[in-house]
């Protein structure tokens, strides 16, 4: 059984007892967040949205808050002398357990 979430502006996919990465949320660790914008739920049957599938929802636990690795931006204007800028950013994130699908 999987379904697809929206979370963050994102679509994601999800499973019982997966680990997903998501835009960070304003929970701590060890709470559970329920997400009811669900847009396609496949058991035997696949039950599309319109948008939202009514009744269904995925049940996650948070498992932790962090960082995502550090990137690099780097701008540069060719033939002029200051234009180089170089910028690092790290994307936070919340890591959620999936523990249940009800749809």
């Amino acid at each position: 059984m999987y379904a697809i979430i929206e979370t963050g502006g994102k679509q994601i996919r999800v499973e019982e007892g997966q680990a997903i990465f998501v835009e960070k949320l304003n929970v701590e660790a060890g709470e559970t967040v329920e997400f009811d914008k669900v847009v396609v739920v496949s058991d035997k049957t696949t039950k599309v949205g319109a948008p939202y599938v009514k009744g269904a929802k995925v049940v996650a636990e948070v498992e932790k808050q962090g960082k995502g690795k550090k990137i690099v931006i780097f701008k540069y204007k060719a033939k002029k002398g200051s234009t180089r800028r170089k910028q690092g950013h790290r994307q936070p994130y919340t890591k959620l357990i999936v523990k249940s699908i009800e749809a």
